[in-house]
């Protein structure tokens, strides 16, 4: 089975790591890793309730797509938490489990991108064609465009657990260590994987290239309502950092193969470069959304501070009116 070896290497490293991992100084570690990205959620949380609190973000499709942001961060750092210490306990799950979990994961960690295309096209869409932004980008039309980001998000892991379950009937009963390759049966399959992932980064990355460089143009022709455009033009560059970020989640797997080759036969060595990749790599890039966009935001920003702070400020209650056109 494609992947089998590799999955093998990786429970040979973790029942070898295991016993040393909660370990003095390592308990540390291990609290860091768990609490860094459930205070990121906790963060995505009141953010989400901020956005919930007020009709005009419910009905933007800039903010609605800002929230599903959040949304999907949250379930990819929560699912990411569990993999880790689900590995760093050697647990073996019923394949049916781990499925589900892997479902989740990898379409959260694809839906990342793919919606981050669908917030450019919708600054393009707000600065190209400002007139009819309010007809071309409805509320309706956000949530379709949601929906098509998990069909595409989970295409590709939901045809390989179909696969899977159609050529072993036993596939779901079975106990299996949690990896994604436990889950590749055909060699062409991990082909297939890494594919769809080039092509879905690539697309993405176009996407919002292209859109980077129309909102600046239109933002150097237009005479008047010249700050909305320099706003877009600077809210897509972020954007394309993001995108930038989840790039490296992509190659996760990757630089954690790489460490093992150069930390060699030196264990505790590996053992702190993989401690780092995950945190690094993987956790840390999901815990900037709120970060880059929430809190640069003129209208969410007074609000998150408000409901952060559980209400014993008055900054909720004294801003301005909130409005989408605070922030184009």
């Amino acid at each position: 089975m494609a992947g089998t070896n590799e999955s093998t290497v990786n429970a040979f490293l973790y029942q070898n790591l295991i016993k040393s991992e909660l370990d003095g100084g390592n308990i540390t570690k291990l609290v860091v890793a768990i609490l860094t990205p459930l205070f990121s959620v906790y963060i995505n949380c009141i953010m989400l309730y901020a956005l919930k609190s007020k009709r005009v973000f419910k009905e933007s499709p800039r903010y609605i797509l800002f929230a599903h942001m959040l949304f999907n961060d949250s379930i990819h750092l929560i699912l990411s938490t569990m993999m880790y210490v689900l590995a760093l306990a050697f647990l073996k799950l019923a394949k049916a489990v781990c499925s589900l979990i892997m479902f989740m994961s990898t379409t959260t960690f694809l839906n990342a991108p793919l919606n981050l295309a669908v917030m450019s096209l919708e600054r393009y869409v707000a600065i190209r064609f400002p007139l009819r932004h309010a007809e071309i980008a409805t509320q309706k039309r956000t949530y379709i465009a949601i929906c098509f980001v998990w069909l595409f998000g989970s295409a590709n892991i939901l045809s390989d657990i179909i696969f899977a379950a159609v050529m072993d009937p036993n596939f779901f009963y079975m106990q299996m260590y949690c990896f994604r390759d436990q889950i590749f049966i055909k060699p062409w399959q991990l082909d297939l994987y890494n594919g769809c992932n080039v092509l879905y980064f690539v697309s993405v990355t176009v996407i919002i290239i292209f859109t980077y460089i129309n909102i600046m143009i239109t933002a150097k022709s237009m005479s008047s309502n010249k700050d909305s455009a320099k706003k877009a033009h600077r809210t897509v560059l972020l954007h394309l950092i993001q995108l930038g970020l989840c790039l490296t989640s992509f190659v996760y797997g990757s630089v954690e193969r790489a460490l093992y080759l150069m930390a060699g036969s030196d264990t505790a060595l590996f053992k702190h470069l993989r401690y780092l990749n995950f945190l690094i790599v993987l956790i840390l890039p999901r815990c900037l959304s709120p970060l880059i966009y929430g809190l640069r935001d003129d209208a969410v920003r007074p609000l998150f501070k408000h409901y952060f702070c559980y209400g014993s400020t008055k900054a909720g209650h004294k801003r301005k009116p909130v409005t989408t056109s605070n922030r184009k």
